[in-house]
Order: C-alpha cells, then structure tokens, then sequence
C-alpha cells in the first residue's frame, strides 16, 4: 500500500435509526410489513426516521491529521463509531487499511472487574497483540499512564483522569495506522493532554493517521492538516481547518437569521457599513439560545458584531479588532445608562469585562421610556485561540455617582448601580491564530501588555562588553 492510497476511505456515509413511539410498535414493524408483502397490500410503517449521517464522503492518507467539528448531536460521534468498526452504516460503507486504535467513550474496551494491569492485556489481545508483544510494550505503556500502584487496583476504582490515561496509553503503544479520539482528552489534566499530544505528533511523523472529534478550535488550527463540519448530520465543509472553523462559526449566525425571519442565502455575503458606522436596526440579531434575566424596565433587541472593515464576523485572528453593537429598548424611567460587555471562554472564564463607566466621562442624563439604547463598543481581541460568548449588560446610576465615579470605593459604585438587563449567550465568535506574522501571539488566556529586555555580557580579554538587547 503506497502512501498515497487512503487509509480511511468513506463513501456516502449514511446512518439511519427507526424511532418508535412505543414498545408495541417495533413487534407490529417486525409482523405486519411481511405479512402485507404477502397480500400484495400497502407496507404499514409503525415508525419515523431519524437520519443522523447523510452523504458523507472523505478521505484520509498515512500521516495526516484530520478534526471533525460540529455542534452538539451532528452526528461526530456516530461516524467514528463507523469508522472505528464499532456501528454499521445503513447507507454507503466507510473502508479502513491497517490496524485502528479508538479512544471513544470513557471506559470503552475496560472491564471495571479487572485490574488496570489485566485490562492492558485484554485490550491488546482486542486489538490483535500477543501476549508477548504485549509484555514488551507493557513497561513503556505503564510508564505512560503514571497512575502508579493504581495499576494493579480494579478499574471501578479509577477517576476518570486515570481510566483515560490507561486507555490512551493502551492506544498510542500498538503501533496503529489509523487513531480515533472522541473528545477524550478534554478530560485529563493540561499535562497529561500535552503529553498525549506531543505522542500524537510522533505517531503521525510515523505515518499513522489520525482523526479526532473536538471542540477545542485551538488544538484544530494547531495540530490538524484539514477538517470536516458536520451539521445535523450533513457534511458541510471539508478543508482548510482555518476555513472550517469559518463555516463552523457560521452555524450559528445563520440559525439565529432564521430565527428572526431573514429569508437571504444562508452563505450569501454579508453587506458591510463602513468601519466605525451605526449597521441599521435590522441587522442587529437575537439569538434563540440567548439567556435574558429582565425585570421588565428594558427589553434586549439584539445585537451584530463586526470587524475592523464593518462587516458582519464572527470569526477573528488574535488581536484583530472587534466591533460590538447591541440595542436596549427603555420601557420605563432609568437613571443614566451603563452599557458593556463581559467575555467568556469555553470554560465558562471571564477573560475579559468593561463597561461604558470604565471608558468615558462624558455628560449623561436619565433617559424615560421609550427610548432606543444603541451601544457600540471596540475590543482588540488579543485572546488564545477558541470559542467564545459574549455577555452584555445593561444598567444605571444616579448623576451623583456618576459626577463622582473617580473617588467612590468600587464597592460603593456597585451598590448604587442598578441591574436592568442582563444578556448571557448574546453572541458567539471564535479567535484563531493570525495567518501573517507571528502566528501565536502569546500564551495563557489573553495578551497583556509589556516589553522584554536582554542583556548578553561576554568576557573579552581587554574587558568586559556589554550588549544591548531590547
């Protein structure tokens, strides 16, 4: 087999389940259909369909790196259980050349009777290892894990941080071709994961290919070659993993377009404005899935976020400039308007808060009902690559904490501040990594701002020079 020839072949994948409404209806399904058949009659049907792959077709070749991303329930999971042999395809077939390490769901493959030791055997002898090349691959498999004396304990025993190590352990020994992860390694601790990735990147300069399903868009943007977006079991998109991660970010936009009425193309260009200008009411959008706590003083309208050029984006490179605007209607009297947002990463982090008492000290006055709240507010985004939400706010104060807000203790100016509205979910957009310069900006959460200086000082027989660096 050349290095050019797939070792994941999948052809018009499709993956259909029969949904029941109650017991009686699957016996009926199984009698009645045969028996009309037999009569030359109309065939009954006692259930409905539930597609959860449609026309699925890829390929994946020796040494490369595949990520499947999708939303909740679009079917990733069910095509690696394809792929691994695991579940049957009802439509098409998905072809696999060489032996295939899955890591699927926690604990798959383990007995929890078994110790840790005993499952590393069963598991092997799954995969087709022998005993003796098990034992010789046990001492490297073991040290991997580094769950210690728990190795010899039952697995019922184990934290859930310990039965991936061992499973993914037992994965990365046996010198497979092909490698599945489903979202595994979301569960063990940051080190262990940067050691199961700096294995994946041997293994895949060995040949072997991978594929994994996850929702870390930084590690699709680092790791893999190309990725597939899946949605309610289609194959949207398949490439480049920066322009994934594009139509990935889409999904949403486009459903929260619907849900207010936009009969336009779902991929048709968005219409700019001009950097810096106001987008019209309309374009401001409300999401289905936000979360609104209201006391019924104001009513959130929605919200749109823009790039640096003005036009609609959800999708940004570290450090680009963001534009949010979002609308409040007044339904009754409020002090002056405090409006701002608060960022929040895929952990459910604020990484980043600020509110217009924060940026300005222009002259402000109470607003009465009626009126329309209109925010814009700029933020460089110089955030580590992912997903994020965006949680906006609406409040007021009284003109004599504002005129005083430079002197009052913080907690003092929380106090007379009132809550009108608050946005959870307001907006989604995602951070990648910037495609010109330095791609990786910084590490940790956000970028904070400093400098760094060096000074290399080499002995030199007439003296010491000293050079500047910085």
């Amino acid at each position: 087999m050349s290095s050019d020839d797939p070792v994941v072949d999948v052809r018009d994948l499709g993956k259909r389940y029969e949904i029941y409404s109650a017991p009686r209806d699957r016996l009926k399904q199984m009698l009645l259909p045969p028996l009309a058949r037999a009569l030359s009659r109309p065939e009954p049907r006692y259930f409905r369909e539930f597609w959860a792959l449609r026309d699925i077709s890829f390929q994946v070749r020796r040494g490369e790196t595949l990520a499947i991303i999708g939303r909740n329930g679009s079917g990733k999971s069910t095509l690696l259980q394809i792929i691994a042999g695991t579940m049957a395809p009802t439509t098409g077939d998905a072809r696999t050349h060489g032996r295939i390490a899955a890591l699927l769901e926690l604990g798959s493959g383990f007995n929890p009777e078994f110790t840790g030791r005993e499952n590393v055997y069963l598991n092997c002898a799954i995969l087709g290892l022998t005993r003796e090349q098990v034992d010789a691959r046990l001492d490297e498999i073991l040290a991997f894990a580094d769950i210690g004396a728990f190795v010899d304990q039952p697995v019922k025993t184990y934290s859930s941080g310990m039965m991936v190590r061992l499973a993914f352990a037992v994965q990365a020994h046996i010198a497979a071709d092909i490698v599945i992860i489903d979202e595994a390694l979301a569960v063990g601790d940051v080190f262990f994961a940067q050691k199961c990735f700096a294995r994946l990147r041997t293994l895949v300069d060995s040949g072997a290919a991978v594929i994994f399903v996850t929702h870390d868009m930084s590690t699709v943007t680092q790791f893999c070659r190309s990725a597939i977006v899946l949605h309610e079991g289609r194959q949207l998109f398949q490439g480049d993993p920066v322009a994934a991660i594009r139509r990935y970010m889409l999904i949403g936009r486009e459903e929260s377009s619907f849900s207010r009425g936009s009969s336009g193309p779902a991929d048709e260009p968005p219409e700019a404005t001009v950097a810096g200008d106001w987008p019209p009411p309309d374009a401001l959008v409300r999401a289905p899935e936000v979360d609104v706590v209201e006391g019924g003083r104001a009513e959130f309208l929605g919200c749109t976020v823009r790039d640096a050029l003005g036009r609609p984006a959800n999708l940004f490179e570290m450090g680009d400039i963001a534009e949010f605007f979002y609308d409040f209607l007044v339904k009754d009297d409020i002090g002056i308007p405090v409006g701002g947002i608060s960022i929040v990463n895929d952990k459910n982090i604020i990484v980043h808060g600020k509110n217009s008492l924060q940026v300005e000290r222009g002259p402000r006055g109470p607003v009465g009902a009626g009126t329309r709240l209109r925010f814009r507010q700029r933020i460089a985004l110089r955030l580590t690559p992912g997903e994020y939400t965006a949680v906006i706010g609406l409040a007021a104060t009284d003109a004599t904490t504002y005129a005083n807000i430079d002197v009052l203790p913080h907690d003092d100016l929380t106090a007379r501040t009132e809550r009108i509205s608050s946005v959870g979910r307001a907006c989604t957009f995602g951070v990648v990594l910037r495609r010109k310069g330095v791609a990786l900006t910084h590490h940790g959460l956000c970028d904070l701002d400093g400098d760094i200086a060096m000074k290399a000082h080499r002995p030199d027989p007439g003296g010491e020079r000293t050079h500047d660096r910085g």
